[in-house]
């Protein structure tokens, strides 16, 4: 006995899968889309930056394009900063973040086509004669091959276009914030260069101070001996060396500290380090040309970043809309089906199978309600996020500007500080050696002098910082981060994940 079809209920002349598939295509063409347009908000910053905190003419090189090897010219922060970008796991995390949402995009970009299948399969069976119609016991086969078509929505409002345009624009999200991450890390490597060259000049002056007292005491201790002086200015001298001593101590710990800090944001031990240098005042001879407020939208990849999340967020609003309205799918199958193995490709065995589904819903419980309020907070929460982060920056550059200004007025002022308490120890010393002065007045000035060689070396590097800072704020080297790094220089687990084959 022959078995009966897979495809029962077939009429005569079965259109090919192709045509239909074809036929949707063109239906799809004049889909429409229920996202709401996109308008980016206003920016809630003012249109120019403070007068005052400008502080000269606003020239120098626009630092979005200006790499991080033009910028800073010390060879060995150079060197460190290339280690950073090659060994942070910051960065390689960030990197394989933007690999995850590509493969998420290809995903959701799939399901805009339909899934095609090739399928082949037999089967051959007994019914006993009770349970046969013509009471006798019948044994069929059944063999089919074709092409099947699963459950494609045909989009016609816009609601897996819409996923997709939220997925695409996650994915760009992602990939400007590993580019701020990579201009974070060559900025907070800077910072932490400059700080702990700060702590070497720093802990020289300390280390040298303590020298000249220990000598002091030395002679002190002798004149003492013999009478010359009493032992009041012996122990007054013998405390400015335990101050001296105790500073030197205090800044030997912070810069093993910011030693281990810088050798964290490296990604490696830095041993050659353990030798102090000093500060460059010209380690950033580059000015940079500050613009206008309205270019950090361009130009730093945190405020991009928040706007891609914004338009990602009314993406959502579109097929949060589209779930209320009917969803259409089609399932299919073209082949050939036959009761024996030998007949499946003669003429007259083709079959076929269309079986187009609607869904219209009619109560959810408030799901699809709740789904779109949902989409719409978020969206405002985006809005909210995307103000927030402008405003953020407006302030970041504002206050490196500033500081930029002042810190340059105050580095003058702390140099002829030095001069002058300089002047006041060598007058200080002169009057006691003459026995015009107590010792107390010496050890007074020595003591403003140090403080006041100190203060000029914490300036300096704060100068320096503030320039730092400023080269970040407006999205200095961005566009050097603008593709994506090989990833070769990740280890072979890390490098697999990243460059896993994704959908078109």
């Amino acid at each position: 006995m022959t078995a009966p079809s897979a495809f029962p209920h077939c009429p005569a002349l079965p259109p090919p899968l192709p045509m239909l598939i074809a036929a949707a295509a063109l239906l799809l063409a004049g889909c429409m889309s229920l996202a709401p347009s996109y308008e980016a908000p206003q920016a809630p910053v003012a249109e120019r930056y403070a007068a005052e905190d400008l502080g000269r003419a606003d020239g120098g090189v626009q630092a979005a394009a200006l790499a991080w090897r033009s910028y800073f010219t010390e060879p060995r922060l150079q060197q460190l900063i290339a280690q950073a970008l090659e060994n942070s796991r910051d960065l390689r995390s960030a990197t394989l973040r933007v690999a995850e949402a590509q493969a998420i995009l290809g995903i959701q970009r799939a399901d805009l086509f339909p899934t095609v299948a090739a399928t082949a399969d037999g089967a051959r069976g007994r019914t006993p004669a009770d349970l046969s119609p013509t009471g006798r016991a019948v044994t069929a086969s059944q063999y089919q091959a074709g092409l099947g078509l699963a459950s494609w929505e045909l989009d016609f409002w816009g609601r897996v276009r819409s996923l997709r345009d939220a997925a695409l624009e996650n994915y760009l999200a992602t990939d400007e914030a590993r580019r701020a991450v990579s201009v974070s890390l060559v900025t907070q490597l800077a910072n932490a260069y400059f700080a702990l060259r700060e702590l070497d000049e720093r802990l020289a002056l300390a280390q040298q101070t303590v020298a000249n007292r220990q000598e002091a005491v030395r002679i002190f201790t002798r004149r003492f001996e013999v009478g010359a002086i009493a032992r009041t200015d012996l122990v007054q001298t013998e405390t400015l060396l335990h101050q001296a001593q105790s500073l030197a101590a205090q800044l030997g710990q912070l810069r093993a500290l910011q030693l281990h800090a810088l050798s964290l944001l490296v990604g490696m031990p830095l041993p050659e380090l353990a030798q102090p240098g000093t500060l460059d005042d010209q380690a950033m001879a580059t000015e940079l040309r500050a613009g206008l407020p309205s270019d950090l939208l361009l130009q730093r990849p945190d405020i991009l970043a928040a706007e891609h999340r914004l338009r990602a967020a009314h993406a959502n609003i579109g097929a949060a809309r589209a779930a209320f309205f009917p969803r259409v799918t089609l399932t299919g199958a073209y082949g050939t089906a036959s009761a024996e193995f030998s007949g499946l490709f003669d003429s007259g065995s083709s079959a076929w199978q269309f079986m187009p589904s609607l869904s219209l819903p009619i109560f959810d419980g408030g799901r699809n309600r709740a789904s779109l309020d949902l989409a719409q907070v978020r969206r405002n929460l985006a809005v909210s996020d995307y103000e927030k982060t402008i405003q953020s920056a407006f302030r970041e550059v504002s206050d490196a500007l500033a500081a930029r200004r002042w810190l340059g007025e105050q580095l003058g002022a702390d140099r002829a500080t030095l001069a002058a308490q300089a002047e006041r120890a060598r007058l200080a010393q002169l009057r006691y050696d003459n026995g015009s002065a107590p010792y107390f007045e010496v050890l007074d000035a020595q003591r403003e002098l140090l403080s006041a060689q100190q203060q000029l070396v914490q300036t300096r590097r704060a100068l320096l910082a503030s320039r730092v800072n400023l080269y970040a704020a407006l999205g200095g080297g961005s566009a050097e981060f603008a593709t994506l790094p090989a990833l070769a220089t990740l280890p072979s687990s890390a490098a697999a994940a990243a460059t896993a084959p994704s959908a078109p």
